[in-house]
């Protein structure tokens, strides 16, 4: 059997340098005084023999590991991955590395995972909190002096920078919109986790989709109306959840005439139950879906969205991070302010009612 390969090792660079250990220690880490002319020949033996730096053994001395841990909610849902692309393009650019952690939005699988990068000597995280009133863990990791920085939403008492998009404006112009072709019964459909049925806008704390119903509700009151929070479902987690929503939504007395997605993959699932109850958009109902994503322009008709710059946001989540590891002064945080963008799948609310599924 053959024998395992000897990995090489700072002496054997310093052997083939010609100097003392310290010296290669000192060139190859970055820390301490060398000359130019030992630092070149120090480097020019490293790449001869192919020395890897040990990165476990490097975090352990001088503290660093030049690591960032993200933790977000669904690598599936294409918003955090083009949230995630932004924060890597801002790490690489900075020497960092970045590990990530999914939590299918469940609040022990979050904390597993903070505590777990924790122990990889992550240099800081960013975070895309499950829920907005949980915060134990987090605060470990300020007590712990990490850099902690929250996307998407923030977490009551944590005085931590957070990095999120503004929605009640464009939610406002969107409903806004549905109830100038007529819609006032209007569902929305969020994958947010709630143990009771939603009753009031407390209900859903300091999240984005508060923001969102906010809106909602404003629009529908300047129309003379309210919003029936029987038609604001939380839990649309999967494909199974949403149908049993639409069941419920659709054998109402007064089912709605118009759907709003709380993101992209929701909306997916919706289009597959529209499919299947034999609802076209828009001429037996009209949907809104939250983020922007080409797919949207390409089914028929284009979905109108509510967009958000999500790249820029994870993009600005890191860079914030990073300077916080460096001691650098922050400016103030960017407006991320959502967008409606009008495509074609609001239509005017016609006699026919959403016919339940078979």
């Amino acid at each position: 059997m053959s024998e395992p390969i000897r990995r090489c090792t700072v002496a054997d660079v310093a052997r083939e340098a010609k100097v003392s250990k310290a010296q290669a220690a000192r060139a190859l880490g970055g820390y301490g005084a060398v000359s130019e002319e030992v630092a070149s020949r120090v480097q020019t033996a490293a790449r001869r023999l192919g020395y890897r730096p040990n990165e476990l053994a490097r975090s352990m001395s001088t503290g660093r590991s030049r690591s960032l841990g993200v933790v977000v909610g669904d690598i599936e849902n294409p918003h955090f991955g083009l949230a995630t692309r932004g924060i890597s393009d801002a790490a690489r650019q900075a020497g960092y590395h970045v590990i990530l952690a999914n939590t299918d939005e469940n609040p022990e699988t979050e904390r597993n995972a903070v505590r777990v990068l924790m122990d990889k000597r992550v240099d800081g995280l960013i975070v895309a909190p499950c829920r907005s009133n949980d915060n134990a863990h987090l605060q470990e990791v300020i007590n712990a002096g990490r850099a902690l920085v929250l996307f998407d939403r923030m977490v009551a008492g944590l005085e931590v920078e957070v990095i999120s998009a503004r929605f009640e404006r464009a939610a406002e112009r969107a409903t806004q919109r549905l109830i100038a072709q007529g819609h006032h019964r209007i569902a929305y459909l969020t994958s947010l986790r709630l143990e009771r049925p939603y009753e009031r806008l407390t209900d859903l704390g300091s999240s984005p989709v508060a923001q969102r119903v906010a809106g909602m509700q404003r629009a529908l009151a300047q129309a003379g109306q309210v919003l029936d929070p029987g038609l604001v479902r939380a839990n649309a987690t999967n494909r199974e959840a949403i149908a049993r929503i639409c069941d419920e939504l659709f054998s109402r007395p007064s089912p709605p005439t118009a759907l709003m997605a709380s993101d992209n993959l929701i909306a997916l699932d919706l289009l597959r139950e529209l499919k299947r109850r034999g609802l076209e958009i828009p001429r037996d109902i009209s949907l809104v879906m939250y983020d922007d994503f080409p797919w949207t322009e390409l089914v028929t008709p284009a979905l109108t969205v509510i967009a958000q710059p999500v790249y820029a946001m994870g993009h600005e989540a890191a860079n914030r991070l990073i300077r916080q590891l460096h001691g650098e002064a922050s400016e103030p945080i960017p407006n991320f302010d959502a967008e409606l963008i009008e495509r074609g799948s609001i239509g005017p609310v016609t006699c026919a009612t959403p016919r339940q599924g078979r």
